[in-house]
């Protein structure tokens, strides 16, 4: 009765260590270990079943002849796995592991030697080699909750504590041996459940990730990028014996959160637009309206031939003055068609006199004899519908912004709830977008509106929303706050949450510096000419110096060398040219 407590306690003892184990490595060994020293075994294996339905050696013991393979040793098990079926697709009955695999039943041989039931050829050549006897076998399966089997347990040669020499497995022995064995069912399915779970997490955010990229020629790998560039520098701040990092270091969870934050930084872009992503004019949505604005023009040059025209019915006798006076109007047209075309490309910045010349040119008029109120989507026509319909034919100016260039809010977007409940501090515009021919032509730099700047901007705060909404596990609960830092600023003037350096994590300042040099080093925007390594470097300078990244994780990732390293992985070699990082120390002080 005492030896049944003891042997109960000692079995309740292992079950606990093998739930608390997290390696798997370690987890596997600890079975077999457990299950020799009960069985007082010279030898085990444990086989884990692969996919293929194939029992693979993972963990192989021989105490007697020193032999310690798979597991935490590090030193590889080289024996072909043990199919499960055959070529015609029966179970492989064969051989005592495939037997035990296929039936679920534990399997007792007193003496491989003397009997004919299963194929011990292996294990007979295997002693043959060593000078070794395999004689008693306890072959036991590894069954997860339904019944599956997942691997199997062997057992060889137990021995007789007194005269030391190999006996047969007891029959008391059996039972507990078969108990650890559901225990070690339970922990290895519980670890391959975490695992799969784990590689499932891992694939979709990369998966993610990769759409987002795929979603835009403009962005090319950025979010595949950007990782491994956070990870690195992440690497050298821990390893760093500077001041500012002596206490910095991240656990393995915290490594896997940095992995999954820099991931999914951002995935917020699947809600942004393409047309507003990829706007390469001013007057682009889903198409470029410039075409529109050209054949309107092509309208005008006809009106002013067909009055020329109608002059000369009509008797004039001024034939060639009008004719002079038409070319010039034609060629004037034509002009300012061309100044409303380099407009449209947003390259130069624009200014006063350039902008009233745009404003004058758009009061010029044409001709509307058709309704634009047909043919119309709905959302269109309901915009349409703000201003009374006019009677045709009318004459319209050559470009306008009218009330249904105005597009609404058509949801709850940044309300004061979601913002104070996210901590967003971000000016919206009055309305979602405005698509007017003038208000788009006069912006002054680039081709974004102030709402399409918004609009994109605004990837990040869907990003810590999507973020926020997901149940991450307690580990994984800082993602959102690294995942949505990477546009802030060390002075407070970045976005969505203005943070100050103090107020945000060094991940996240990490990632910051990990977005901007990426971007500016990408080969792959077809928008832009990637910048060199020294380019791109001074630009990050002027950025330390702005307040915009931090200074010391700056003079790191010069002095650590991640720089180069990156460089050399990613960078065309047309890029790398040499940079006097000593000069930019004093920056990043």
């Amino acid at each position: 009765m005492a030896s049944d407590q003891l042997s109960f306690a000692r079995l309740i003892d292992i079950g606990l260590a093998l739930s608390a184990e997290t390696d798997s490595d370690r987890l596997m060994e600890r079975i077999l270990l457990e299950a020799k020293d009960i069985g007082n075994a010279d030898g085990g294996t444990l086989y884990i079943r692969s996919n293929e339905d194939q029992l693979v050696f993972t963990i192989m013991r021989t105490d007697s002849l020193g032999i310690a393979q798979g597991g935490t040793t590090g030193k590889s098990i080289l024996l072909p796995a043990v199919e499960m079926f055959g070529i015609n697709g029966e179970p492989n009955l064969n051989n005592i592991v495939s037997y035990a695999a296929n039936t679920g039943e534990t399997i007792h041989v007193d003496d491989a030697y003397e009997t004919d039931k299963f194929d011990f050829f292996g294990a007979k050549k295997f002693d043959e080699g060593m000078g070794y006897r395999s004689k008693s076998f306890l072959t036991v399966p590894l069954k997860n909750n339904t019944g599956r089997v997942i691997g199997v347990l062997q057992l060889l040669n137990s021995i007789d504590p007194k005269s030391q020499q190999v006996c047969s497995f007891s029959p008391e022995t059996r039972p507990l041996i078969e108990a650890l064995a559901s225990q070690a069912a339970i922990s290895l399915e519980n670890q391959n459940l975490l695992a799969s779970q784990k590689n499932l997490l891992d694939s979709f955010i990369e998966l993610m990730a990769s759409a987002v990229d795929a979603k835009s020629p403009y962005t090319g790998g950025h979010c595949q990028r950007v990782p491994e560039l956070t990870e690195m520098l992440t690497a050298a701040a821990c390893a760093s014996e500077d001041e500012n990092y002596k206490d910095f270091d991240l656990t393995e969870e915290e490594l896997y959160e940095l992995h999954i934050g820099a991931w999914l930084h951002d995935c917020g872009k699947v809600t942004t637009p393409e047309y507003v992503v990829d706007k390469a004019t001013k007057l682009e949505t889903i198409t470029d309206r410039i075409h529109e604005v050209r054949m309107r023009f092509e309208l005008v040059k006809s009106d002013r031939v067909i009055q020329y025209q109608a002059k000369l019915i009509a008797g004039a006798d001024n034939e060639k003055d009008l004719k002079v006076e038409l070319d010039r109007q034609l060629a004037e047209l034509d002009e300012q068609f061309a100044f409303i075309a380099e407009c449209n490309l947003g390259g130069e910045f624009m200014s006063d006199e350039q902008i009233a010349r745009l404003e004058s040119i758009a009061t010029i008029e044409w001709t509307q004899t058709l309704d634009d109120r047909l043919g119309v989507s709905f959302d269109e026509a309901k915009r349409k519908a703000r201003s009374a319909p006019q009677a045709l034919p009318r004459r319209v100016p050559l470009l306008s912004d009218r009330q249904d260039h105005i597009i609404e809010y058509d949801a709850i977007e940044h309300t004061q709830d979601v913002d104070s409940r996210y901590g967003f501090d971000m000016e919206m515009p009055e309305h979602k977008y405005n698509l007017g021919e003038v208000y788009n032509l006069r912006i002054r730099r680039g081709t974004l509106t102030e709402e399409e700047r918004f609009k994109i901007n605004d990837h990040i705060v869907q990003t810590i929303v999507m973020l926020e909404n997901l149940p991450f596990p307690k580990y994984l609960e800082r993602v959102p706050e690294i995942a949505g830092g990477h546009h802030e600023k060390m002075d407070g003037t970045g976005y969505p949450k203005k943070l100050k350096g103090h107020e945000m994590s060094i991940p996240a300042r990490i990632m910051a510096i990990a977005d901007v040099f990426e971007a500016l080093t990408a080969a792959d925007r077809p928008y832009k000419k990637p910048k060199s390594l020294s380019e791109s470097i001074k630009i990050m300078a002027f950025m330390v110096d702005d307040h915009h990244l931090d200074g010391d994780l700056f003079k790191l990732f010069l002095e650590s060398g991640v720089y180069m390293d990156y460089a050399e992985k990613y960078l065309q070699e047309e890029q790398i040219d040499k940079v006097d990082i000593e000069k930019y120390f004093s920056v990043s002080a």
